[in-house]
């Protein structure tokens, strides 16, 4: 049986670390020396191997080219103030890995190993982590359909990668929001709450169709009636009204983020009411209008928090907010939690020794 004990490690002979300016790092394009990589065959998994990072051949017939069985987890490593590195809420991205398997028809991959494989790629990889605030080191755990098989069926040979990529601070500026009216993120009852690789593919024409107008992301509404807001392109949404807040409930077609459910205990931790429910975007246009919209950000792995300035809905624009003060605080402590400046009151922290 597979065990933590059994991860194999095959190091580079020359790091390429020396070669990155961590003042400037192109987002999405710098990749560490190495990644984590197990199969599963014969309904198990073996042989899991940090080695270095490398193209892996693919048959042509692979079934997540033809059927798209893949998911991935999206996390962060930071470094202590004492150089330790650390990882944030790694059993709930294990755990939601596991959800969007089970989802998708695909083999769960065993928790203590997804975290032992994180801690193992992070500790050796220690170096690429950058040092500046706000900035990580960004991993991303995934799972695809290997199996060359040109039919409609669940696959029965996978593989379950770690690869990593250094990354500074996402948004430095406040963010514009398009309503998108026609296309959808998902509906109930299909993938939306998992953490699927064609949610993001179906995103693409929205975004840039959101981009050519002037906007950086869009702001999902439901299926049915285009007006109850989802998410915010890649985030989940907050929204402060008359001193509460209040954020779109789990119904299905929304992703359970880490960060999400992180905002709201440390929201509610500093005192403030957070509720979970249904939310028109009629309902954040009149708050707008009678001046109680005070503030609103979307949170995720890769943004952290995201400051919304303004909602382009059709001919209209609502304005939110020029400046995010709790937003602002919430990320700031969030930050500080990651990088141990203060108590880990959560117990969300894990260190890599």
């Amino acid at each position: 049986m597979i065990t933590t004990e059994t991860i194999k490690i095959t190091t580079v002979e020359n790091s390429k670390v020396s070669e990155l300016d961590f003042g400037n790092i192109p987002l999405g394009r710098t990749f560490t020396d190495h990644m984590f990589i197990c199969d599963y065959h014969d309904g198990q998994w073996n042989n899991p191997r940090v080695e270095p990072l490398s193209h892996i051949p693919t048959h042509p017939a692979a079934m997540a080219l033809h059927y798209g069985q893949a998911i991935f987890e999206g996390m962060k490593a930071t470094v202590s103030e004492d150089g330790i590195p650390m990882l944030f809420r790694a059993q709930k991205n294990a755990a939601r890995l596991n959800f969007s398997a089970r989802r998708m028809g695909m083999p769960e991959f065993p928790e203590d190993l997804f975290v032992e494989g994180l801690k193992t790629l992070v500790n050796v990889e220690r170096n690429w982590i950058p040092p500046q605030d706000g900035s990580a080191l960004y991993l991303r755990p995934f799972m695809y359909a290997d199996e060359p098989f040109i039919g409609m069926r669940a696959a029965t040979s996978f593989k379950f990668l770690i690869i990593a990529s250094p990354a500074g601070p996402f948004f430095s500026k406040r963010i514009k929001l398009w309503a998108e009216k026609k296309y959808i993120r998902a509906a109930e009852g299909g993938t939306g709450e998992a953490k699927a690789a064609g949610n993001y593919a179906a995103a693409i024409r929205p975004t840039e169709i959101a981009k050519s107008k002037g906007y950086d992301q869009v702001l999902w509404l439901d299926a049915n009636e285009h007006k109850y807001i989802q998410e915010v392109g890649t985030m989940n949404i907050f929204f402060k009204i008359g001193g509460k807040f209040i954020t779109p409930n789990l119904d299905g077609a929304i992703l359970d983020g880490i960060t999400r459910m992180s905002v709201v205990d440390v929201l509610e931790d500093k005192g403030f009411e957070v509720t979970q429910r249904p939310i028109t975007i009629d309902e954040i246009k009149e708050a707008s209008d009678n001046g109680t919209l005070e503030e609103a950000f979307g949170t995720g792995t890769a943004v952290g928090i995201a400051y919304i300035q303004e909602i382009g809905w059709g001919d209209e624009t609502i304005h939110v907010s020029d400046e995010s003060p709790v937003g602002l605080d919430v990320n700031d402590t969030l930050n500080a939690i990651k990088t141990g400046k203060i108590e880990d009151k959560f117990n969300w922290m894990t260190q890599v020794q």
